[in-house]
């Protein structure tokens, strides 16, 4: 089955009937779409079903992505798999294969990551089961006391306040009770209220803060590591040496 086809068809309030005339096809094509995630379109009738459901086309046929690249020289350019010109328009299909994919390393340096909570109701029982089998899962936050957090919230205006969705995320975390594997830690950083990164294995989606709106209205890009020292590496050099430079957050997980 193919789960994100199908996830963004529900997402979008459509049938495979209503989809199959809006892209001009048979629903029989589409009902084949559905049940085979390796059956992928030409690419002007992907571009189009991509474009009907408002998801991209690598969200929908993912599979297909990575055969085209194992088929390719990979360059720094091609790290770069899709962006957005806002974060909420990464579809939640897409965050939950990511979240459910990473098997190493899980690392999310949203500033307040309140967000994440909000869209994925069972997100601590998936983090506590990806820490139980190995995986390093990683909190970077902004610390809800510091100056840099009160001067951001005088930028943005919004009743609810950078400082409370931090203390959101710090609730969740402190009711997942002890959690080996699980680690939390603030940045006083001013580079890391600038920006959030969300590191999944070989995969990142990188958020540049821009204007004075929440996350959800900055851009988004999606990378995946192709090349030793190409942009996903850079990036990773960044994101660790902003929790190398944090403060552990007590009472959260099994230890920093």
């Amino acid at each position: 089955m193919n789960q994100p086809l199908r996830d963004a068809l529900v997402a979008a309030g459509m049938t495979a009937v209503q989809l199959a005339r809006k892209v001009g096809v048979a629903v029989k094509t589409v009902e084949r779409w559905l049940a085979d995630p390796g059956r992928v379109p030409h690419r002007e009738t992907r571009t189009r079903v991509a474009e009907v459901l408002g998801v991209s086309v690598d969200a929908l046929w993912p599979g297909f992505r990575d055969a085209l690249l194992r088929t390719l020289q990979p360059g720094y350019d091609r790290e770069l798999v899709a962006m957005y010109p806002f974060r909420s328009m990464f579809p939640l299909s897409g965050w939950a294969g990511l979240l459910d994919g990473a098997t190493e390393r899980i690392i999310l340096g949203g500033y307040t990551s309140y967000f994440l909570w909000k869209d994925h109701p069972r997100l601590p029982q998936r983090l506590q089961a990806k820490a139980a089998a190995g995986c390093q899962v990683r909190f970077l936050l902004g610390d809800p006391d510091s100056e840099l957090t009160r001067q951001r919230e005088e930028v943005e205006q919004d009743p609810l306040t950078v400082s409370m969705r931090i203390r959101s995320t710090l609730h969740r975390l402190e009711k997942m009770g002890p959690t080996p594997g699980l680690e939390a830690r603030f940045s006083d950083s001013p580079a890391h209220l600038s920006a959030s990164f969300f590191i999944l294995d070989d995969q990142m989606l990188y958020t540049p803060h821009i204007g004075d709106g929440s996350g959800d209205e900055s851009p988004l890009f999606h990378f995946r590591r192709q090349k030793e020292d190409g942009v996903f590496d850079r990036f990773c050099e960044h994101v660790d040496a902003l929790w190398a430079g944090g403060r552990p957050v007590p009472d959260v997980g099994g230890g920093s």
